[in-house]
């Protein structure tokens, strides 16, 4: 038997489509990732990696499907599935009038985060990501990308959710604080927690995942069980490289 099915579902995605117009993107994903795993999720750019996360965190409507966080559905319980998570895109995005201290005042408000838990969290989390008391009272507009999406990284945190996810999270991050990061999120998973990570740089995804998801062509085409296995961590390159160079090939013929 799967030792993965005496777990609990963190994210479970079923039968998911989604179009934009006559664009077909996601052709019926389905996808299950249990919680107290770290769990990668890889594709060459434009291949639906980026949509499937927004629709699973309720920003975007899909066509058909269901997707249900910790067991409340994305749709019907919208509130109750986004106190869930915390998420980071690739691309900080914060109000630039604010200072990050008030910023992250302003996530931790709308979590309803204790003032002595807020604090208690936001020293932690400026620490492990070098951001000093005078960054955070400067207003974002003055930071640089880095400093932009460490705001971010801090905000995903400050209600202490159960699943964090992720997309892109190094772009932007120089070497040390990218570092940390992927120590963080091995830490999260390692209290019971879930982190689902998208990127497309491989060689991050096979050090750091416990099981990677490839998606191409608007479907799951393989799930690659890192921890079970940890010689797939060779097969997964290969097996990227493979599909990413497909993809190419058919972008090529459409092109003619």
């Amino acid at each position: 038997m799967n030792m993965n099915q005496s777990k609990n579902i963190a994210l479970s995605i079923h039968s998911l489509h989604k179009s934009y117009g006559k664009h077909e993107v996601l052709k019926g994903i389905d996808l299950d990732v249990y919680e107290g795993e770290l769990f990668g999720f890889i594709g060459k750019n434009g291949v639906g990696k980026s949509t499937t996360i927004e629709c699973s965190i309720g920003i975007k409507d899909f066509d058909s499907g269901r997707i249900l966080i910790l067991g409340h559905d994305i749709q019907k319980e919208s509130l109750e599935a986004k106190r869930c998570f915390g998420y980071v895109t690739s691309e900080p995005t914060a109000y630039e009038e604010m200072t990050g201290l008030s910023y992250v005042e302003f996530i931790a408000s709308i979590y309803q985060v204790e003032e002595e838990r807020f604090l208690a969290n936001l020293r932690y989390l400026a620490k492990r990501l070098d951001l000093s008391d005078a960054d955070l009272m400067r207003p974002i507009m003055e930071y640089s990308h880095g400093m932009k999406q460490k705001v971010c990284l801090i905000a995903s945190l400050i209600h202490n959710p159960r699943i964090w996810i992720l997309d892109e999270p190094t772009v932007g991050l120089d070497a040390f604080t990218a570092n940390e990061l992927c120590k963080m999120m091995r830490e999260f998973v390692s209290h019971g927690k879930t982190v689902f990570v998208a990127s497309h740089n491989i060689d991050l995804i096979a050090r750091l995942c416990d099981r990677v998801a490839v998606i191409n062509k608007g479907l799951i085409q393989k799930v690659f069980d890192l921890k079970e296995n940890p010689r797939e961590r060779y097969d997964l390159n290969r097996y990227f490289l493979e599909n990413a160079k497909e993809k190419e090939e058919e972008n090529g013929q459409d092109a003619l």
